[in-house]
């Protein structure tokens, strides 16, 4: 038998709605806010949903503060409360690292120090069952968030509710193992923001350079701007054979096809990316790249576009980081933002030792190695850190639902 089977065998669980065993208050907005918003450092800390962090057990810092007059006509929570969002990202729980005064899109659930452990709820408020369960409730009525009695309503498992010093016991053992995995995901997160800043500022330094050692050539005089043949909304369907990428669906999963007769006449007639090339998002966010890797898809015409390159001169990956950091002119007026091919075209590009060949082509591939790097490390799904990231929150879910479901 495991550790974790030993942990829970033939522990008595009761369940009891969390109004019963715990306060809960919502967050209160003065009004008008902008009276009460301060620069001064001796305010208070405002904590809002957009404070929180992706993969963080805890509220660590504000971007606002507030007078200490508006606070009190808040709810002022200190550090080590729990608090819950009750709207936008529903249900999602965070312990704070703070003394603060929630806003309303907050609910403080407090007052259960005698029969449950902050960061045992934390846990439970966070796993599946309850998520779920909070989204049955948004979709089966009319509320658009979670007032005071649906949260009171949820019943939570309470371990040996006889024994109140062994509960406390098992739940805390709970608490530790899980601990354990949400906070080396949280240091690997940290790890990931530190790297992407890292990698930011050698991209930044690495394609900067001494006026005297680089050239620079609008993207007209590199290639061509090219882009697919016209695809007609009766052309697609959902279930046919070759994706047909549109500007919503860049660089994600595709959401329409065109059949295989139409793709290989469009691409044997028209234009069509070579291997390597880079795909550019002309409209909504602007410069969004993808290497082109070959297999069979198609691009819609004018919102995704590509520079027609032989890499005789410039390299595609190196074309692909200048993208990154380039300052494209952007199309002013109408309801949604372009880059239009004469704007693309006027784009400048660095080339570093431009009248040597040889040695411009080799500071070029220099500086795509040392960025594929920072790129592997940071972005790649099957390697480096986000991979390690997703590894490490799937194993704290495991063993959370393992923990956390009791027999009701």
């Amino acid at each position: 038998m495991s550790e974790l089977d030993k942990l829970l065998e033939g522990v008595a669980v009761e369940w009891k709605p969390l109004g019963e065993v715990a306060k809960i208050q919502r967050g209160a907005s003065p009004r008008p806010i902008s009276k009460f918003i301060t620069d001064n450092q001796n305010g208070v800390p405002w904590i809002k949903i957009g404070d929180t962090v992706p993969n963080s057990k805890y509220v660590n810092q504000t971007k606002q503060k507030i007078t200490h007059e508006g606070a009190e006509k808040s709810r002022i929570l200190k550090k080590g409360d729990l608090i819950m969002s009750n709207s936008m990202s529903f249900g999602r729980p965070y312990i704070l690292n703070i003394d603060g005064a929630i806003h309303d899109g907050w609910a403080s659930i407090s007052n259960f120090e005698d029969e449950l452990n902050t960061d045992y709820i934390f846990h439970y408020l966070s796993s599946d069952i309850v998520q779920n369960y909070w989204l049955t409730k948004i979709n089966s009525s009319s509320v658009s968030n979670l007032n005071a009695d649906i949260i009171k309503a949820l019943l939570i498992p309470i371990p040996s509710p006889n024994n109140p010093k062994k509960s406390l016991e098992i739940q805390q053992k709970i608490v530790a193992i899980l601990d354990t995995f949400s906070e080396l995901t949280e240091e690997l997160t940290a790890e990931l923001t530190a790297r992407k800043m890292q990698y930011s500022y050698y991209r930044e330094k690495l394609l900067t350079f001494d006026e005297n050692k680089v050239e620079w050539k609008t993207l007209g005089k590199i290639g061509e701007v090219r882009m697919c043949k016209r695809i007609l909304k009766e052309q697609t369907s959902d279930i046919d054979d070759i994706p047909f990428y549109k500007i919503g669906t860049f660089g994600k999963e595709p959401n329409a096809y065109i059949s295989k007769e139409l793709f290989y006449e469009y691409k044997s007639k028209y234009n069509y990316p070579k291997l390597g090339e880079v795909l550019i998002s002309a409209s909504g966010t602007i410069g969004r790249t993808v290497i082109f890797n070959g297999e069979d898809a198609y691009f819609q015409d004018s919102n995704i576009v590509w520079i027609e390159n032989n890499e005789s001169r410039v390299l595609n990956k190196y074309l692909f980081y200048f993208y990154q950091i380039a300052k494209w002119e952007i199309a002013d007026g109408g309801t949604i933002q372009r880059l239009y091919n004469d704007n693309l075209k006027k784009t400048k590009i660095p080339i570093p030792f431009a009248k040597d060949l040889k040695k411009s082509l080799e500071e070029q591939e220099r500086i795509v190695s040392i960025l594929d790097k920072f790129d592997i490390l940071t972005n790649s799904i099957s390697e480096g850190l986000p991979k390690e990231i997703e590894l490490r929150k799937k194993q704290y879910e495991y063993y959370r639902e393992k923990l956390l479901t009791f027999n009701n």
